[in-house]
Protein backbone atom coordinates (compact mmCIF):
# COMPACT_ATOMS: atom_id res chain seq x y z
CA UNK A 1 0.00 0.00 0.00
CA UNK A 2 1.47 3.45 -0.71
CA UNK A 3 2.26 5.67 2.03
CA UNK A 4 0.79 9.16 2.07
CA UNK A 5 2.68 10.94 4.99
CA UNK A 6 0.19 14.03 6.09
CA UNK A 7 0.78 16.09 9.51
CA UNK A 8 -1.06 13.56 12.41
CA UNK A 9 -3.59 17.08 13.20
CA UNK A 10 -5.72 16.44 15.73
CA UNK A 11 -9.33 17.43 13.59
CA UNK A 12 -12.95 17.67 15.47
CA UNK A 13 -15.49 16.00 13.88
CA UNK A 14 -18.16 17.53 15.68
CA UNK A 15 -21.63 15.38 15.26
CA UNK A 16 -24.24 17.52 15.00
CA UNK A 17 -26.72 16.08 18.70
CA UNK A 18 -29.58 18.00 20.73
CA UNK A 19 -29.73 15.45 23.08
CA UNK A 20 -31.70 17.16 25.88
CA UNK A 21 -31.25 16.51 29.22
CA UNK A 22 -34.43 16.72 30.99
CA UNK A 23 -35.95 16.22 34.76
CA UNK A 24 -35.27 13.03 35.69
CA UNK A 25 -32.28 11.99 33.88
CA UNK A 26 -28.95 11.29 35.12
CA UNK A 27 -28.18 15.18 35.16
CA UNK A 28 -30.84 16.08 37.32
CA UNK A 29 -30.07 13.27 39.72
CA UNK A 30 -26.72 14.78 40.63
CA UNK A 31 -24.63 13.25 37.74
CA UNK A 32 -21.34 15.83 36.44
CA UNK A 33 -19.72 15.88 33.32
CA UNK A 34 -16.73 17.22 32.69
CA UNK A 35 -16.87 20.81 29.91
CA UNK A 36 -20.86 20.23 30.04
CA UNK A 37 -20.44 17.22 27.34
CA UNK A 38 -19.26 14.51 26.27
CA UNK A 39 -15.98 14.18 23.62
CA UNK A 40 -14.77 10.83 22.13
CA UNK A 41 -11.54 10.53 20.45
CA UNK A 42 -10.42 7.94 17.56
CA UNK A 43 -6.70 7.73 17.53
CA UNK A 44 -5.46 5.42 14.31
CA UNK A 45 -3.32 5.18 11.37
CA UNK A 46 -5.40 7.92 8.82
CA UNK A 47 -2.52 7.55 5.96
CA UNK A 48 -0.72 4.22 6.16
CA UNK A 49 -0.65 1.14 5.81
CA UNK A 50 -3.77 0.19 8.55
CA UNK A 51 -6.05 3.36 7.34
CA UNK A 52 -7.98 0.97 5.34
CA UNK A 53 -7.87 -1.79 8.21
CA UNK A 54 -9.89 1.02 10.19
CA UNK A 55 -8.98 4.61 9.31
CA UNK A 56 -11.56 7.50 8.63
CA UNK A 57 -14.37 4.89 8.45
CA UNK A 58 -13.91 3.99 11.97
CA UNK A 59 -14.37 7.63 12.57
CA UNK A 60 -17.91 7.29 11.01
CA UNK A 61 -18.76 3.94 13.05
CA UNK A 62 -18.10 5.74 16.02
CA UNK A 63 -20.21 9.13 14.70
CA UNK A 64 -22.92 6.23 14.35
CA UNK A 65 -22.82 4.81 17.82
CA UNK A 66 -23.32 8.43 18.92
CA UNK A 67 -26.15 8.98 16.98
CA UNK A 68 -27.94 5.85 17.83
CA UNK A 69 -27.18 6.56 21.48
CA UNK A 70 -29.66 10.08 20.72
CA UNK A 71 -32.01 7.76 19.02
CA UNK A 72 -32.17 5.30 21.78
CA UNK A 73 -32.48 7.75 24.92
CA UNK A 74 -33.74 11.25 23.46
CA UNK A 75 -34.17 13.64 26.03
CA UNK A 76 -33.26 11.50 29.03
CA UNK A 77 -30.03 11.00 27.66
CA UNK A 78 -26.79 11.96 29.94
CA UNK A 79 -25.65 14.81 28.05
CA UNK A 80 -27.05 17.55 25.18
CA UNK A 81 -23.66 17.59 23.40
CA UNK A 82 -21.26 14.71 22.50
CA UNK A 83 -18.16 15.65 20.12
CA UNK A 84 -16.02 13.46 17.85
CA UNK A 85 -12.31 13.98 17.57
CA UNK A 86 -9.86 12.03 15.84
CA UNK A 87 -6.19 12.04 15.44
CA UNK A 88 -3.14 10.27 12.66
CA UNK A 89 -0.76 8.54 14.89
CA UNK A 90 1.28 7.35 11.57
CA UNK A 91 1.72 3.69 13.34
CA UNK A 92 4.72 5.72 15.65
CA UNK A 93 4.25 5.17 19.27
CA UNK A 94 6.02 8.82 20.28
CA UNK A 95 3.44 10.13 17.89
CA UNK A 96 0.78 8.07 19.60
CA UNK A 97 1.98 8.91 23.10
CA UNK A 98 1.89 12.95 21.68
CA UNK A 99 -1.11 12.72 20.21
CA UNK A 100 -2.83 10.90 23.17
CA UNK A 101 -1.74 13.90 25.49
CA UNK A 102 -2.94 16.08 23.20
CA UNK A 103 -6.60 14.75 22.96
CA UNK A 104 -7.06 14.16 26.36
CA UNK A 105 -5.52 17.52 27.59
CA UNK A 106 -6.31 20.10 24.66
CA UNK A 107 -9.39 18.54 23.10
CA UNK A 108 -10.68 17.12 26.25
CA UNK A 109 -11.41 13.70 25.21
CA UNK A 110 -13.60 11.90 28.11
CA UNK A 111 -12.16 8.56 25.99
CA UNK A 112 -9.87 7.29 23.12
CA UNK A 113 -10.56 4.52 20.37
CA UNK A 114 -9.01 2.31 18.34
CA UNK A 115 -4.90 2.81 17.91
CA UNK A 116 -3.61 -0.07 15.29
CA UNK A 117 -0.13 -0.92 16.20
CA UNK A 118 0.91 -2.74 19.33
CA UNK A 119 3.74 0.04 20.36
CA UNK A 120 1.48 2.77 19.69
CA UNK A 121 -1.59 1.04 21.68
CA UNK A 122 0.91 0.48 24.28
CA UNK A 123 2.15 3.95 24.28
CA UNK A 124 -1.65 5.15 25.09
CA UNK A 125 -2.33 2.82 27.94
CA UNK A 126 0.45 4.31 29.25
CA UNK A 127 -0.68 8.28 28.61
CA UNK A 128 -4.23 6.63 30.04
CA UNK A 129 -2.79 5.75 33.11
CA UNK A 130 -1.36 9.03 33.96
CA UNK A 131 -3.75 10.75 32.83
CA UNK A 132 -6.51 8.41 34.28
CA UNK A 133 -8.67 8.67 31.29
CA UNK A 134 -10.59 5.86 29.29
CA UNK A 135 -8.58 3.87 26.43
CA UNK A 136 -10.47 1.23 24.41
CA UNK A 137 -8.06 -0.65 22.18
CA UNK A 138 -9.55 -1.97 19.52
CA UNK A 139 -6.57 -2.63 16.95
CA UNK A 140 -3.44 -3.36 18.74
CA UNK A 141 -2.97 -6.88 19.61
CA UNK A 142 -0.41 -7.40 22.14
CA UNK A 143 -1.57 -8.97 25.18
CA UNK A 144 0.31 -7.35 27.01
CA UNK A 145 -2.33 -4.76 27.62
CA UNK A 146 -4.21 -7.55 29.72
CA UNK A 147 -0.83 -8.71 31.18
CA UNK A 148 2.06 -6.63 32.62
CA UNK A 149 1.08 -3.33 30.83
CA UNK A 150 -2.71 -3.38 32.15
CA UNK A 151 -4.19 -0.64 33.71
CA UNK A 152 -7.49 0.98 35.42
CA UNK A 153 -8.16 3.06 32.29
CA UNK A 154 -7.20 0.86 29.42
CA UNK A 155 -10.27 -1.80 27.88
CA UNK A 156 -9.04 -4.50 25.45
CA UNK A 157 -11.85 -4.82 23.12
CA UNK A 158 -11.92 -6.53 19.76
CA UNK A 159 -9.41 -9.13 19.58
CA UNK A 160 -5.79 -9.85 20.58
CA UNK A 161 -2.88 -11.75 19.75
CA UNK A 162 -3.94 -15.19 21.84
CA UNK A 163 -7.49 -15.24 20.20
CA UNK A 164 -6.06 -15.07 16.78
CA UNK A 165 -3.20 -18.17 17.61
CA UNK A 166 -5.41 -20.22 19.47
CA UNK A 167 -7.72 -19.87 16.37
CA UNK A 168 -6.09 -20.50 13.27
CA UNK A 169 -2.75 -22.15 14.75
CA UNK A 170 -4.11 -24.73 16.64
CA UNK A 171 -7.01 -25.50 13.78
CA UNK A 172 -4.51 -25.51 10.20
CA UNK A 173 -1.98 -27.69 12.79
CA UNK A 174 -5.02 -29.62 13.32
CA UNK A 175 -5.86 -29.83 9.87
CA UNK A 176 -2.38 -31.59 8.95
CA UNK A 177 -0.64 -27.99 8.58
CA UNK A 178 2.47 -29.65 11.05
CA UNK A 179 5.48 -27.83 9.94
CA UNK A 180 5.38 -23.83 10.04
CA UNK A 181 7.68 -20.68 9.00
CA UNK A 182 6.18 -17.57 10.67
CA UNK A 183 7.65 -14.18 9.20
CA UNK A 184 6.61 -11.41 11.72
CA UNK A 185 7.06 -7.59 11.41
CA UNK A 186 9.75 -6.49 13.52
CA UNK A 187 7.46 -4.49 16.61
CA UNK A 188 5.52 -5.27 19.61
CA UNK A 189 2.61 -6.34 17.48
CA UNK A 190 4.33 -9.02 15.40
CA UNK A 191 6.75 -10.49 18.47
CA UNK A 192 4.10 -10.92 20.47
CA UNK A 193 2.09 -13.18 17.44
CA UNK A 194 4.89 -15.28 16.55
CA UNK A 195 5.07 -16.19 20.50
CA UNK A 196 1.75 -16.42 20.73
CA UNK A 197 1.58 -18.12 17.41
CA UNK A 198 4.40 -21.01 18.48
CA UNK A 199 2.58 -22.02 21.76
CA UNK A 200 -0.81 -22.69 20.01
CA UNK A 201 0.68 -24.57 16.89
CA UNK A 202 3.57 -26.83 19.54
CA UNK A 203 0.86 -27.10 22.23
CA UNK A 204 -1.37 -28.56 18.73
CA UNK A 205 1.59 -31.15 18.04
CA UNK A 206 3.14 -29.19 15.37
CA UNK A 207 6.80 -27.22 15.43
CA UNK A 208 8.23 -24.20 14.23
CA UNK A 209 10.75 -25.04 11.63
CA UNK A 210 12.11 -21.10 11.25
CA UNK A 211 10.87 -17.79 12.22
CA UNK A 212 12.12 -14.74 10.54
CA UNK A 213 11.64 -10.61 11.76
CA UNK A 214 10.53 -8.43 8.78
CA UNK A 215 11.03 -4.97 8.33
CA UNK A 216 7.99 -2.69 9.49
CA UNK A 217 6.24 -1.28 7.32
CA UNK A 218 7.54 -3.18 4.25
CA UNK A 219 6.98 -3.78 0.46
CA UNK A 220 9.54 -6.86 -0.49
CA UNK A 221 9.02 -9.71 1.26
CA UNK A 222 10.98 -12.19 -1.67
CA UNK A 223 14.06 -12.89 0.55
CA UNK A 224 11.74 -14.67 3.11
CA UNK A 225 9.62 -16.52 0.50
CA UNK A 226 12.57 -17.42 -1.37
CA UNK A 227 14.32 -19.11 1.99
CA UNK A 228 10.83 -21.51 2.74
CA UNK A 229 11.29 -23.98 0.03
CA UNK A 230 15.09 -24.09 0.93
CA UNK A 231 14.18 -24.72 4.75
CA UNK A 232 14.85 -28.18 5.90
CA UNK A 233 12.63 -29.54 7.07
CA UNK A 234 10.36 -27.89 4.15
CA UNK A 235 7.29 -25.54 5.40
CA UNK A 236 3.76 -26.73 5.31
CA UNK A 237 2.61 -23.48 6.29
CA UNK A 238 3.93 -19.82 5.96
CA UNK A 239 2.72 -18.35 8.88
CA UNK A 240 2.09 -14.58 7.98
CA UNK A 241 1.69 -12.14 10.78
CA UNK A 242 1.85 -8.91 8.82
CA UNK A 243 -1.43 -7.34 8.35
CA UNK A 244 -3.05 -4.31 6.57
CA UNK A 245 -0.78 -3.03 4.07
CA UNK A 246 2.14 -5.17 4.47
CA UNK A 247 0.11 -8.63 4.23
CA UNK A 248 -1.03 -7.22 1.07
CA UNK A 249 2.54 -6.53 -0.40
CA UNK A 250 3.36 -10.12 0.75
CA UNK A 251 0.77 -12.35 -0.26
CA UNK A 252 1.46 -10.43 -3.79
CA UNK A 253 4.46 -11.71 -3.77
CA UNK A 254 3.26 -15.60 -2.37
CA UNK A 255 1.12 -15.61 -5.42
CA UNK A 256 3.71 -14.62 -7.60
CA UNK A 257 6.78 -17.15 -6.33
CA UNK A 258 3.53 -19.93 -6.62
CA UNK A 259 4.37 -21.14 -3.29
CA UNK A 260 1.27 -22.70 -2.66
CA UNK A 261 2.17 -24.92 -6.28
CA UNK A 262 5.77 -26.01 -4.18
CA UNK A 263 3.31 -27.59 -1.12
CA UNK A 264 3.54 -23.88 1.29
CA UNK A 265 0.13 -23.19 2.05
CA UNK A 266 -0.63 -19.79 3.41
CA UNK A 267 -1.78 -19.27 6.85
CA UNK A 268 -2.79 -15.55 7.46
CA UNK A 269 -2.41 -14.34 11.31
CA UNK A 270 -4.76 -11.48 11.16
CA UNK A 271 -7.11 -10.82 8.06
CA UNK A 272 -9.21 -7.57 7.83
CA UNK A 273 -12.06 -7.95 5.17
CA UNK A 274 -10.13 -4.65 3.35
CA UNK A 275 -7.56 -7.43 2.76
CA UNK A 276 -9.18 -9.66 0.77
CA UNK A 277 -11.10 -6.67 -0.80
CA UNK A 278 -7.94 -5.32 -1.93
CA UNK A 279 -6.60 -8.26 -4.02
CA UNK A 280 -10.00 -10.33 -4.78
CA UNK A 281 -10.55 -13.47 -3.02
CA UNK A 282 -8.86 -15.38 -5.42
CA UNK A 283 -5.63 -14.70 -3.88
CA UNK A 284 -6.40 -15.70 -0.24
CA UNK A 285 -8.96 -18.86 -1.72
CA UNK A 286 -8.99 -21.47 1.11
CA UNK A 287 -6.97 -19.53 4.02
CA UNK A 288 -8.77 -20.39 6.93
CA UNK A 289 -7.88 -17.57 9.78
CA UNK A 290 -10.05 -16.53 13.24
CA UNK A 291 -12.25 -13.42 12.42
CA UNK A 292 -13.31 -10.95 15.42
CA UNK A 293 -16.68 -10.23 13.46
CA UNK A 294 -18.08 -11.08 9.85
CA UNK A 295 -20.57 -8.15 8.06
CA UNK A 296 -22.77 -11.06 6.41
CA UNK A 297 -22.73 -13.49 9.38
CA UNK A 298 -26.22 -13.10 10.40
CA UNK A 299 -29.11 -10.52 9.73
CA UNK A 300 -28.54 -8.42 12.70
CA UNK A 301 -24.55 -7.64 11.72
CA UNK A 302 -25.65 -7.39 7.89
CA UNK A 303 -27.99 -4.73 9.08
CA UNK A 304 -25.73 -2.42 10.61
CA UNK A 305 -23.34 -3.40 7.53
CA UNK A 306 -26.16 -1.25 5.16
CA UNK A 307 -26.24 1.45 7.23
CA UNK A 308 -22.72 1.47 7.32
CA UNK A 309 -22.61 0.73 3.67
CA UNK A 310 -24.87 4.06 3.45
CA UNK A 311 -22.44 6.05 4.86
CA UNK A 312 -19.24 4.66 3.67
CA UNK A 313 -19.69 2.59 0.37
CA UNK A 314 -17.58 0.23 1.58
CA UNK A 315 -18.57 -2.57 3.78
CA UNK A 316 -17.11 -2.53 7.31
CA UNK A 317 -14.56 -4.75 9.00
CA UNK A 318 -14.20 -5.89 12.41
CA UNK A 319 -12.54 -3.10 13.30
CA UNK A 320 -15.02 -0.64 11.98
CA UNK A 321 -18.22 -3.03 14.04
CA UNK A 322 -15.90 -2.95 17.40
CA UNK A 323 -15.38 0.74 17.31
CA UNK A 324 -18.64 1.04 17.36
CA UNK A 325 -19.84 -0.75 19.68
CA UNK A 326 -16.86 0.35 22.37
CA UNK A 327 -18.03 3.64 21.62
CA UNK A 328 -21.77 2.50 22.49
CA UNK A 329 -21.06 0.81 25.50
CA UNK A 330 -18.91 3.65 26.63
CA UNK A 331 -21.83 5.98 26.38
CA UNK A 332 -24.19 3.40 28.20
CA UNK A 333 -21.92 3.31 31.05
CA UNK A 334 -21.73 6.95 31.07
CA UNK A 335 -25.54 6.81 31.13
CA UNK A 336 -25.95 4.23 33.96
CA UNK A 337 -23.35 6.06 36.03
CA UNK A 338 -25.15 9.58 35.52
CA UNK A 339 -21.57 10.93 34.84
CA UNK A 340 -18.26 10.93 32.94
CA UNK A 341 -15.67 11.02 36.13
CA UNK A 342 -12.90 8.04 35.01
CA UNK A 343 -14.01 5.96 38.21
CA UNK A 344 -17.61 6.14 37.89
CA UNK A 345 -17.50 4.77 34.28
CA UNK A 346 -15.23 2.10 35.27
CA UNK A 347 -17.61 0.79 38.08
CA UNK A 348 -20.04 0.36 35.37
CA UNK A 349 -18.09 -1.22 33.44
CA UNK A 350 -16.36 -3.49 34.75
CA UNK A 351 -17.83 -6.89 34.83
CA UNK A 352 -20.85 -5.42 32.37
CA UNK A 353 -22.42 -8.74 29.96
CA UNK A 354 -24.05 -7.28 27.04
CA UNK A 355 -24.72 -8.44 23.43
CA UNK A 356 -24.74 -6.12 20.27
CA UNK A 357 -24.18 -5.88 16.89
CA UNK A 358 -20.10 -6.63 17.30
CA UNK A 359 -20.00 -8.67 20.54
CA UNK A 360 -22.08 -11.62 21.16
CA UNK A 361 -22.00 -13.32 24.16
CA UNK A 362 -19.81 -10.38 25.61
CA UNK A 363 -18.40 -9.86 29.00
CA UNK A 364 -16.03 -6.98 30.35
CA UNK A 365 -13.77 -8.73 32.68
CA UNK A 366 -12.91 -6.84 35.59
CA UNK A 367 -9.95 -8.61 36.69
CA UNK A 368 -8.16 -7.74 33.01
CA UNK A 369 -10.10 -5.83 31.42
CA UNK A 370 -10.10 -8.12 28.26
CA UNK A 371 -13.55 -7.90 26.53
CA UNK A 372 -14.36 -11.29 25.77
CA UNK A 373 -16.81 -12.64 23.40
CA UNK A 374 -17.56 -15.20 20.50
CA UNK A 375 -14.62 -15.05 17.79
CA UNK A 376 -15.07 -17.27 14.37
CA UNK A 377 -13.06 -19.45 12.75
CA UNK A 378 -13.52 -18.23 8.82
CA UNK A 379 -12.30 -19.25 4.93
CA UNK A 380 -11.89 -17.54 2.51
CA UNK A 381 -14.20 -18.08 -0.66
CA UNK A 382 -12.77 -18.59 -3.70
CA UNK A 383 -14.23 -15.85 -6.82
CA UNK A 384 -16.47 -18.59 -8.18
CA UNK A 385 -18.88 -19.10 -4.76
CA UNK A 386 -18.99 -15.45 -4.15
CA UNK A 387 -23.13 -14.21 -5.06
CA UNK A 388 -22.57 -10.58 -4.06
CA UNK A 389 -18.97 -7.86 -3.78
CA UNK A 390 -17.09 -7.47 -0.36
CA UNK A 391 -19.15 -11.41 0.83
CA UNK A 392 -16.05 -13.13 0.73
CA UNK A 393 -15.95 -14.79 4.00
CA UNK A 394 -17.39 -18.42 4.95
CA UNK A 395 -18.00 -19.03 8.72
CA UNK A 396 -17.46 -22.52 9.60
CA UNK A 397 -17.70 -22.47 13.31
CA UNK A 398 -18.31 -20.37 16.03
CA UNK A 399 -15.33 -20.22 19.08
CA UNK A 400 -17.63 -19.26 22.36
CA UNK A 401 -16.54 -16.37 24.43
CA UNK A 402 -15.10 -18.52 27.08
CA UNK A 403 -12.67 -20.26 25.34
CA UNK A 404 -11.73 -17.46 23.06
CA UNK A 405 -9.33 -15.34 24.90
CA UNK A 406 -6.51 -16.06 27.28
CA UNK A 407 -8.09 -16.99 31.06
CA UNK A 408 -7.90 -14.52 33.49
CA UNK A 409 -5.35 -16.92 35.58
CA UNK A 410 -2.83 -16.45 32.93
CA UNK A 411 -3.28 -12.78 32.54
CA UNK A 412 -2.17 -12.70 36.71
CA UNK A 413 0.82 -14.45 36.07
CA UNK A 414 1.35 -12.09 33.05
CA UNK A 415 1.58 -9.26 35.96
CA UNK A 416 -2.06 -8.32 35.63
CA UNK A 417 -3.79 -7.25 39.13
CA UNK A 418 -6.57 -5.35 38.84
CA UNK A 419 -9.76 -7.11 40.28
Amino acid sequence: MRRTHIAALAVPLTVSLALTACGGGPTSAGGKLSGNKIVLAVLNDQSGVYADVSGKNSVEAVKMAVEDFKAKYGAKAVTKDIEVVSADHQNKPDVANSKAQELYDRQGADAIFDVPTSSAALAVATVAAQKKKLYFNITGATTDLTGKSCNKYTYHYAYDSYMLAHGTGTTVTEQGGKNWYIVYPDYAFGQDMQKQFGTAITAAGGSVAAKDPTPFPNDNFSTFLLKAPNLNPKPDVLGAMQAGGDLINLVKQYNEFKLRDKGIKLSVGLMFITDIHSLGPDAFAGTDFTDAWYWNMDQRARAWADKFYQRTHVRPSFANAANYSAAMQYLEAVQRAGTDASDAVTKQLDGHSFDDVFARNAKIRGEDHRVIHDVYLAEVKPSSEVKEDWDYEKILKTIPADQAFRPVADSAAAGCHLG
